[in-house]
């Protein structure tokens, strides 16, 4: 077996005095795609954001790809050139073109020359379908086509690990499917993928494992049919009964 390239033992966060997180273990492979789901407020979206450091564990372990998160600057660096990150809003610069908003990081950061980053742009805007909008700017796209943008432009760091947070929450029902239809995608490409999502037929469809949260926990974690055909805790069932019948 790989060694698994995220290791969580015993995650815990707080903000003062509430608690976030109450002792997260998680081990994720190389290639896996992991869902995360439960109920608003039950701590999915901290997890996540702990992953890159958007957050701050105060205690427990978090290991990505070999390299502890500590409070190393060097090692938070290294850790989020490895991990894309797709929020719920698109997070797009306004006064850039799509094609600018792609290519501004691997011109800063990975030091590519303009004409290479151009190159790799219109490519990564065609496997996310809107190559015929790289000279738009966001305000003329779509929430759907902006979030795919937001896509592109994080797998334009050549990322091994994508985190996505609540991709499709803040958008039309009808723009939903052509975000996730990029998801899909990109995870029968081999990404390592963790999804904050209740898109249920995507966490069928494409994840490995799924994890549903409440109050900062674990509750339960399975394969999809292990979760969809026979969750085992009381308040696993009782989140899918609501979530599956809207």
């Amino acid at each position: 077996m790989s060694e698994p390239i995220i290791i969580c033992r015993d995650v815990n966060v707080w903000f003062d005095d509430f608690q976030a997180l109450k002792g997260v273990d998680m081990e994720v492979k190389k290639g896996e795609v992991i869902v995360i789901f439960g109920p608003s407020g039950s701590g999915k979206s901290t997890f996540i954001r702990t992953i890159n450091r958007l957050e701050e564990h105060q205690k427990g372990q978090i290991v990505i790809d070999g390299i502890e998160l500590t409070h190393d600057v060097r090692n938070i660096a290294t850790i989020r050139s490895e991990i894309g990150m797709v929020f719920q809003l698109f997070n797009l610069f306004p006064h850039l073109t799509v094609l600018q908003n792609v290519t501004l990081s691997p011109i800063w950061v990975r030091k590519l020359p303009r004409d290479e980053a151009d190159k790799e742009a219109m490519q990564l805007l065609e496997r996310v379908g809107i190559p015929e909008q790289a000279n738009k700017y966001p305000g003329q796209l779509s929430g759907g086509q902006q979030q795919r943008v937001a896509i592109a432009r994080a797998l334009a760091m050549e990322p091994k690990i994508m985190l996505f947070d609540e991709p499709t929450s803040a958008l039309d029902p009808e723009m939903i499917k052509e975000v996730l239809d990029v998801m899909v995608e990109l995870a029968q490409s081999g990404m390592t993928m963790l999804v904050v999502t209740h898109e249920m037929g995507f966490a069928r469809a494409v994840a490995d494992r799924m994890f549903f949260f409440d109050e900062g926990l674990v509750v339960e974690s399975g394969t999809p049919d292990d979760i969809f055909g026979n969750p085992k805790e009381e308040r696993t069932k009782l989140f899918l009964s609501q979530i599956l019948t809207h």
